[in-house]
């Protein structure tokens, strides 16, 4: 039986999130597995990967095939240079402690790595987020200047504009009242004071012609 070492879907849709497993290579992609060897969560910044390195490697030495995924997870983990070192020991290349501690120094050195990445991305996010703030508080403060200035403008403007007002309309409504009022009054009180005036002449004229 052939047997592969691949990932195995499950998670929610656009958060995909893996198992590590041994299966027949026959077996549909997410079907009936024969051991679960770890989990692998590329949602995380690195990926989080657990992995049980020494069933991996077992399964390597029985001649399990990785896809290409699957490889690169066991390499990002260790798990094919444990294979390659047992394999020197077999041959008497070198001695389980020597290849024992190869192995601790190489796992030391990626965690490091690891580490240096994972400080470094939080102060990135760090100063990103800092930046994000700054700028909001740049623009509320804008906002909040802008927000004064055109009330002390309205302001001015309403204070300007309403002796004008009075001042423009007052004399044209004054004006327009007297000149509306002024001849009709002149003119009733200019025919009162002339009519008694010059009725008695007239009669006196009429009198002296008959004479």
């Amino acid at each position: 039986m052939s047997v592969k070492i691949r990932l195995q879907r499950h998670g929610k849709k656009q958060k995909p999130f893996y198992w590590i497993v041994a299966a027949d290579a026959r077996s549909k992609r997410d079907g009936k597995y024969l051991e679960k060897l770890g989990t692998y969560n590329p949602n995380t910044n690195p990926a989080t990967i657990d992995l049980n390195l020494d069933q991996a490697v077992q399964w390597l030495h029985n001649g399990a095939q990785p896809t290409d995924t699957a490889k690169a997870i066991l390499s990002y983990k260790g798990a094919l240079l444990k294979h390659h070192l047992d394999g020197g020991v077999r041959k008497g290349a070198l001695t389980q402690e020597q290849a024992d501690a190869k192995l601790a120094k190489w796992l030391e050195e990626k965690a490091g790595k690891v580490d240096t990445k994972k400080e470094g991305l939080s102060k990135a996010q760090e100063v990103a987020k800092a930046k994000a703030l700054k700028a909001e508080k740049e623009a509320n403060d804008k906002r909040a200047a802008a927000a004064v200035e055109a009330a002390k403008v309205e302001e001015e403007v309403a204070v300007e504009e309403t002796p004008e007002v009075a001042a423009e309309e007052t004399p044209e409504v004054v004006a327009e009242v007297a000149v509306e009022e002024t001849p009709e009054v002149a003119l009733e009180e200019t025919v009162a004071e002339v009519a008694p005036e010059e009725t008695p002449a007239a009669e006196e004229t009429s009198e002296e012609t008959e004479a």
